[in-house]
């Protein structure tokens, strides 16, 4: 995707790095609203159309949860933890990769490989979001726990992209 939109909308798809962005001081607070909105929009369209294709099955739309009867049965405070160090891990990447100072044209390898990375880690966990709408458009559609669950995949990777984006903005990771 960050080939394919990237030169259209830089290709904000995560509510999380918008607001990464803003806090960088890279976009508006208009143009984060903006994308918010388009990202919502986009992430129920696309629940919507998995939704069509697999129906009601049982995390046939991969929403996120924690607990009993979900991945690694795994506490909420393990959930929050990892939705918050990944999308600060996440949000790192991306603004590195996509600063003043990163090798052109490898953008969507960098960020794509910490993304698969975060996965593979994760999957077991929360399932892994790091992405709000990619947790709201399943959750709206599915109902019942991956509703009540919702507010973890708003709130840590908010978090986690503030958190981020700070340690970028100031340089804190920043050698010599």
């Amino acid at each position: 995707m960050a080939y394919g939109i990237g030169p259209v909308s830089g290709c904000h798809v995560n509510p999380a790095v918008s607001l990464a962005a803003f806090v960088a001081n890279r976009i508006s607070a208009k143009e984060m609203v903006l994308y918010w909105a388009a990202q919502f929009v986009g992430a129920t369209a696309g629940a919507a159309v998995l939704l069509a294709i697999a129906g009601g099955t049982a995390h046939g739309l991969g929403q996120n949860g924690w607990g009993p009867g979900y991945g690694g049965a795994l506490p909420v405070q393990a959930a929050f933890l990892f939705e918050v160090v990944m999308t600060a891990l996440f949000v790192i990447v991306i603004l590195g990769s996509t600063g003043t100072d990163a090798a052109p044209g490898f953008v969507g390898l960098g960020i794509g490989i910490a993304l698969a990375v975060i996965h593979i880690v994760g999957i077991q966990v929360t399932g892994v979001s790091v992405n709000p709408a990619r947790s709201f458009g399943p959750a709206i559609s599915m109902g019942g726990q991956a509703l009540a669950q919702l507010w973890l995949f708003f709130v840590a990777p908010a978090i986690g992209a503030v958190l981020g984006a700070l340690l970028y903005r100031f340089n804190v990771l920043k050698v010599g």
